[in-house]
């Protein structure tokens, strides 16, 4: 009896599930702060329109950067609750974990002068954390 070479397989398809772009970038956490604070918060929009865009177009969740960056011009206070809210459900959807971050996060900013800074830690802490498990190089 002859062996038949076996017939040659078709590449495997691309893993199918809800990504849907690129992954986020990893941030130096002293950079972000020092860079909010000597423009005076012009960098904070920036920052919040990245996070949002980043999430969504990797995840699908989330409001995304043009709206995200409207929220944290007009209405600052609702993007310390919906970032960490979004991130949450990233992590929920994608990777079927328990959230790291919720909207509850949020309530740092309520403390006066230092809870901003807590919050920030916080969050850029989380997403770097996350960007690094997904294979991006730390910052």
């Amino acid at each position: 009896m002859s062996e038949q070479a076996p017939e040659p397989q078709a590449p495997a398809a691309p893993e199918s599930g809800p990504y849907r772009g690129p992954t986020g970038e990893t941030r130096k956490l002293w950079k972000v702060i020092v860079l909010w604070l000597i423009t005076l918060g012009f960098y904070g929009w920036y920052w919040m329109y990245k996070q949002h865009k980043e999430i969504q177009d990797y995840g699908g969740v989330g409001v995304g950067g043009p709206v995200g960056l409207v929220f944290a011009i007009l209405l600052p206070i609702v993007n310390y609750f919906l970032l960490p809210s979004e991130f949450g459900q990233l992590q929920s959807r994608i990777d079927k974990v328990p959230n790291e971050r919720s909207g509850w996060t949020g309530l740092w900013v309520l403390i006066p002068a230092l809870g901003f800074f807590i919050w920030l830690v916080k969050m850029q802490g989380s997403l770097n954390r996350y960007w690094e498990s997904k294979g991006v190089a730390p910052a």
